[in-house]
């Protein structure tokens, strides 16, 4: 018993110059109905120089946990998985004692929360806390079936013929309408999905999730268009016999429609900022897929990306994926384009291609992982750098920072670089994925410090055309 007390004692102090940050102290899941998600992941990161541990994690009974990992190596991030399985209606406030081996003392996590309605089956798959890495035993070691269930937000009824994506690496996996019981069934792989869901008396839908075969059921909430003239549509009884249904429906199709509703500007959608980008009355006069040289100068972009683990949260990755990729669609031959990524520390990530290289930049971007800590000033300087090694003279150059929030902690130090480039020609925008308001602000003033523009990206419509009507407002020939 000595010898292993001794163990312990000398792993806790092998490892207390270790850091670890936990990214929610409390969380507040709301009101929580029969399909409500009921976990929630809690992200530690190590920020010290030795690897830490999770050494113990105290619950109440009600409450179920997974780790993905006890040992969080430096600069990297485990997360903690916590299952609320309240066996009654009612409000519920539980407190999660979190021990890590730089601390002495329990970090305690508060969970608060409304149970309005139990799940309409407590046990197994709906109770169980999700798992990380389950595999299933179907037909495929990797896949599983999935069911996508339709409701509308106020009365809890399924709504048909909803129009349902799914992707996962900034590209759509499937597209189906659900049945007259507003589901879909499809065969899917495990991993974090982004659903985006259309109906014409609804407004859109869309949602991340981590799926496996131990959540295999995914519930997307539709809330009325009182501005909608169209009834809700139910499918013909000849096409609801099968669960899973196959029509032409892409992500391009659902966000097209959201589209004709736009008025030619950029939606503002960061929190404490409800204006609009405005577009020249010129530019606004084309079509918004018009991207021709007779319109269009040539343009060389280095884009600089966060890829640190804040990005790893939630919806984040899929959007800047997604952005990318809707980029990568419409670049020219003449166009060039690079990418660098910073975390713990910067590099180039993939040297400067044409823009017709469009496998290489999409296997590129879909390849993109997100961990460590963040070194923007880094990045910045990196990005720059390349775009001044591969100038181009005919057309416009620009550094593009995509980001979640306060690109460096370190320093300011990148503010002179802005500064020295900005007086050579080549600018900087900064687009923001997700971020706080609180983080806004210094946003927008690298983008003006830059001769840019801040561009928020909020949601899959953002994700659509923002950044493209950037690179389109950067690179407009102007009439004189």
């Amino acid at each position: 018993m000595r010898i292993f007390l001794l163990t312990i004692i000398g792993l806790i102090t092998s490892t207390i110059h270790g850091q670890v940050n936990i990214d929610k102290l409390s969380h507040d899941f709301g009101n929580l109905e029969a399909f409500s998600e009921r976990f929630v992941d809690i992200h530690l990161t190590n920020k010290g120089t030795k690897i830490a541990y999770i050494l113990r994690v105290d619950k109440p009974q009600n409450v179920t946990y997974l780790v993905s990992s006890s040992a969080i190596q430096i600069d990297s991030v485990a997360t903690l998985r916590i299952q609320i399985n309240s066996k009654k209606t009612g409000k519920f406030n539980y407190t999660i004692n979190v021990y890590t081996s730089d601390k002495n003392d329990a970090t305690k996590i508060t969970l608060i929360g409304n149970t309005k309605e139990l799940p309409p089956n407590q046990q197994g798959d709906l109770t169980a806390c999700p798992s990380f890495s389950a595999r299933p035993a179907g037909n495929k070691s990797s896949t599983f079936d999935l069911t996508i269930l339709t409701i509308d937000q106020i009365t809890k009824e399924p709504i048909a013929n909803v129009a349902v994506s799914q992707l996962q690496n900034g590209q759509q996996i499937w597209a189906n309408p659900t049945n007259k019981n507003g589901k879909i069934k499809r065969e899917t792989s495990v991993g974090y999905s982004y659903f985006y869901a259309t109906h014409s008396a609804y407004h859109p839908a869309e949602k991340g999730v981590y799926i496996d075969p131990t959540r295999n059921q995914v519930v997307l909430e539709l809330l009325p268009d009182p501005d909608s003239s169209g009834a809700i549509a139910i499918l013909e009884e000849e096409n609801t016999s099968s669960e899973e249904l196959t029509v032409e429906i892409t992500i391009d199709n659902q966000l097209e429609e959201q589209l004709k509703k736009s008025d030619g500007t950029l939606p503002n959608t960061a929190a404490s900022n409800n204006d609009t980008v405005s577009l020249p009355i010129s530019l606004s006069s084309l079509d918004k897929d018009n991207f021709s040289t007779d319109y269009f100068q040539p343009i060389h972009v280095v884009f600089v990306l966060d890829i640190s683990a804040s990005m790893k949260q939630g919806d984040k990755m899929e959007l800047l994926k997604f952005s990318l990729l809707e980029l990568v669609k419409m670049l020219r031959a003449e166009d060039k384009m690079g990418i660098v990524t910073y975390s713990s520390s910067a590099k180039v990530s993939l040297p400067t291609v044409s823009g017709l290289a469009k496998t290489t930049l999409e296997e590129h971007i879909q390849a993109l992982k997100a961990s460590g800590m963040t070194a923007g000033g880094a990045g910045i300087k990196l990005g720059y750098k390349q775009v001044a090694k591969h100038h181009i003279t005919d057309g416009i150059n620009q550094v593009i920072l995509i980001t979640d929030g306060a690109f460096n902690h370190q320093s300011k130090d990148y503010q002179r670089t802005i500064k020295k480039y900005q007086k050579k020609g080549i600018r900087l925008s900064v687009v923001g994925i997700q971020n706080k308001s609180t983080d806004e602000k210094l946003m927008e003033e690298a983008a003006a410090l830059g001769g840019g523009r801040y561009i928020p990206i909020a949601k899959l419509l953002d994700a659509k055309q923002n950044l493209k009507e950037e690179i389109r407002h950067l690179t407009f020939r102007q009439k004189k």
